[in-house]
């Protein structure tokens, strides 16, 4: 979380966000003083006198700060990136870097960096025009040159994909062409593992997201014997994949999802074709997920309902939903608060496009 940005502070306390023990992650009667090395660290006053006002917004936070929307179609297949700075603002086009590709998935990883994979493109790949290679993000937001897939990591699209263990990512389920529930672990330094065998409803064009500090969650998605499903799957922060939960709030597809407030996540948007009328079943509605990776009812829609889109965190506590189909391709986002309240649309930059994907990346 962070300090109030305004308000009563103090060193000790049970209050989050006035507790600067409690944001250093010590208990609330622990002996703590303003000239501490981990106080002076958080307030960022290496020396000399501290005021209590410099405590103000300070978060000791180790999620990542910006993030990086990439890839995707726009008709025609696409590599450029968007970075997003730490206050949700979204800069224009970087050329793209990597084969283009659309369908893919991404994640945070080794704690400040982020990873591109999978995906499609018959222009590029011969079999199925199915992908399995990776594009790497540093801590600065660069995209780096393909990763070649390796046997036994199955080429597929329509994936998720999420972190997980802190400093680790799981990429899972998707079309091989034929729906599958298999996930390849990401180890801390972005090393792709082999397949593991998949748990739970094989499904497409679903979300993922992580929650409660180390783990995640697969979510929604399309399956070929129930079709629109709103299932989940929780990751143990071991990177083990639990059976199938039974679904909460509006089951659909081709939505996003991103961490928020520090250990919590949130789903949204996306297409139900049971919805009727027919002009209602792009949606914008989001479910929030708690730190214990449980699913709540639909929070009703703010913002263009669309289909296609990405989400990731930033700024520490808060996530942002962009891009995505309306049936038009969009560059609009919304803003989610470290309560989990979507804004309204943010006028679109860079090239509008559907099918890409997002990532958290950077601490600072």
């Amino acid at each position: 979380m962070a300090l109030n940005p305004s308000g009563q502070i103090s060193l000790g306390g049970p209050t989050t966000g006035q507790s600067i023990a409690l944001e250093l992650g010590q208990s609330g009667t622990a002996q703590i003083s303003l000239g501490d090395t981990v106080v002076r660290t958080l307030l960022g006053i290496a020396s000399g006198q501290i005021d209590f006002a410099a405590a103000y917004g300070k978060s000791n936070s180790t999620t990542t700060q910006k993030a990086i929307f990439g890839y995707g179609y726009t008709p025609a297949f696409q590599s450029v990136t968007n970075l997003v700075s730490n206050t949700g603002v979204v800069a224009t086009d970087t050329p793209g870097v990597g084969s283009a590709r659309n369908a893919l998935a991404a994640a945070g990883y080794g704690s400040d960096k982020a990873i591109f994979g999978f995906g499609a493109n018959p222009g590029v790949v011969p079999v199925a025009g199915l992908a399995s290679m990776t594009n790497l993000v540093s801590n600065t937001g660069v995209v780096a040159t393909d990763t070649p897939g390796v046997p036994g990591v199955t080429a597929r699209n329509a994936l998720a994909a999420a972190g997980y263990g802190g400093d680790k990512a799981i990429f899972g389920h998707g079309a091989a062409p034929v729906t599958t529930s298999i996930t390849n672990l990401v180890s801390n330094t972005g090393v792709v593992a082999l397949d593991t065998p998949g748990v739970g409803t094989a499904r497409t064009n679903l979300a993922a997201a992580g929650y409660g500090g180390d783990k995640a969650i697969f979510g929604y998605g399309y399956a070929a014997t129930v079709f629109t499903t709103a299932i989940t799957n929780l990751v143990s922060n071991t990177g083990v994949v639990a059976t199938d939960t039974p679904g909460v709030g509006t089951a659909r597809y081709s939505l996003a999802a991103a961490g928020y407030g520090g250990d919590k996540a949130i789903f949204g948007y996306g297409f139900s074709p049971a919805t009727s009328p027919a002009a209602t079943r792009l949606l914008s509605m989001t479910n929030l997920v708690s730190n214990t990776g449980v699913v709540a009812a639909d929070t009703p829609g703010v913002g263009t309902g669309r289909t296609g889109l990405a989400a990731a965190g930033y700024g520490g506590d808060k996530a942002i939903f962009g891009f995505g189909l309306t049936p038009v391709q969009q560059s609009i986002t919304n803003l989610v608060s470290n309560t989990g309240v979507a804004a309204s649309n943010t006028p679109g930059i860079g090239t509008a496009r559907s099918y890409l994907a997002a990532a958290g990346y950077s601490l600072t």
